[in-house]
This record gives structure tokens, C-alpha cells and sequence, in this order.
């Protein structure tokens, strides 16, 4: 029987733009998302997608609402702790890459595995391995500006996988990416969906991408649409 991932409820976030100006960025949001989905959340610009992004990776919190990642409840956890659960749970995949450029490919996967708490033998021995996988093993020890675009996503997605995540979560990863180059990068997704039953969820605003999703999760003004 698959298992709940994530499950927020009632989720709502305000922002305080001046004394006047109040920004309801969440009004109410439920989600869930059962192992091995491939999801993704769509909906015009403004609608939110962002914030419920950061909300469910733990680098904000909800004003209101519940929320679980894998059986934790992370409503209102303290930073230390929620930046270990994140660290274990959830993989990020940016729509920037978001590499440190100052490190080799094989260092900025390493360096992900130390934050999750692997031995350094084991992490070095993982991040081997997932260059590996996603084509690199020839790269692993080129830094980000010998890399193409296409190439330095592949090292964000063998850093998003180096500590076995419950969650991958995808924010427009194929935003900066040519057309040719973002159909790989889907296509390897779908793969370590398929085949290695990796949960997924993507924020886009690209509906060709969202059609390749399983499951399409719609806000508008904050709310499920």
C-alpha cells in the first residue's frame, strides 16, 4: 500500500507589504502527495505556486495549517530541526541549478550528502555512483561554468538524490533549459520515477511540461482551483 509523502491542510500565508497592503499569498491550501506520484503544481503567476514550494520544502512557514512529510508533522517546527529533516527528506531540483561554482560536480553532490549526515566514504562512493547514472562519470571533476546547461541540471539531480529523499521537489527545472535539452531532462525524471519509484513534484508554469506529469495540482489566488 503506498504511503502519504506529503499532507498539508488549511495552508495559508500572508505577507505584509505596507501598513494597507496585505498579500493572502495562501488562502486555504490542501495537497497530497502518495509515494511514487509524479506531480505537478500549475497555475498563472501570483497564484502562489512559489510560496507553497518553499512552504513544503521548509524554508518558510505557514501562518495557518498542517503539514507532514513523510509521518513528521513540520507545522511549526524549530529551524535546527526542520533544516535536518529537510536535509534527509527532501531533494531540490532549481529552475537556476543553483550549483556553488567554486566546486566541482562531484563536490557540489558530496557536499549535499554531508548535510544529510553520510559517512564520508559513503558519500563520496553515492555521489560516484549518481554522476554516474545521469551520464557524468567523464565530468565529475569539471566545475559549473565547464558544464552546459543540461549538464549542471544533471549534477542538481544527482545532489537532489544523494541522501535517498522521500521527496524530490522541482522548481521549474527546466526553465532555463532549449526545448531539446528539456525533454531529457523529463524524460530522466519520468525514468527515476518509473523505474526507482522516486515521488516527485514540480512547480511550473510550462504546460508542456505539466502534461508529462501524472497528476496536475491547480492554484489560482492562493487556492486549490
Amino acid at each position: 500500500m503506498k504511503k502519504i509523502i506529503v499532507e498539508a491542510k488549511n495552508l495559508k500565508k500572508k505577507y505584509r507589504m505596507s501598513k494597507t497592503n496585505i498579500v493572502k499569498a495562501l488562502d486555504g491550501v490542501d495537497l497530497t502527495v502518495m509515494e511514487g506520484d509524479f506531480s505537478a503544481i500549475i497555475g498563472p503567476s501570483g497564484c502562489g505556486k512559489s510560496t507553497l514550494m518553499h512552504i513544503l520544502g521548509l524554508l518558510d512557514r505557514p501562518d495557518e495549517g498542517s503539514l507532514t512529510i513523510d509521518g513528521h508533522d513540520v507545522s511549526k517546527l524549530k529551524d535546527n530541526i526542520a533544516h535536518k529533516i529537510r536535509a534527509k527528506k527532501i531533494g531540490f531540483i532549481f529552475q537556476g541549478f543553483n550549483l556553488i561554482p567554486t566546486l566541482t560536480a562531484l563536490e557540489n553532490v558530496v557536499l549535499a550528502g554531508r548535510y544529510g549526515g553520510l559517512k564520508p566514504k559513503r558519500r563520496r562512493e553515492r555521489a560516484i555512483e549518481l554522476l554516474d547514472m545521469v551520464g557524468l562519470k567523464d565530468r565529475l571533476n569539471h566545475r559549473p561554468n565547464e558544464l552546459s546547461g543540461g549538464q549542471q541540471q544533471r549534477v542538481a539531480i544527482a545532489r537532489s538524490l544523494v541522501n535517498d529523499p522521500a521527496i524530490i521537489l522541482a522548481d521549474e527545472p527546466t526553465g532555463e533549459l532549449d526545448t531539446k535539452t528539456s525533454l531529457e531532462i523529463m524524460e530522466m525524471l519520468k525514468k527515476l520515477n518509473r523505474e526507482k519509484n522516486k515521488t516527485f513534484l514540480l512547480v511550473t508554469h510550462n504546460l508542456e511540461v505539466a502534461k508529462e506529469c501524472k497528476k496536475t495540482i491547480r492554484l489560482k489566488d492562493g487556492k486549490n482551483d
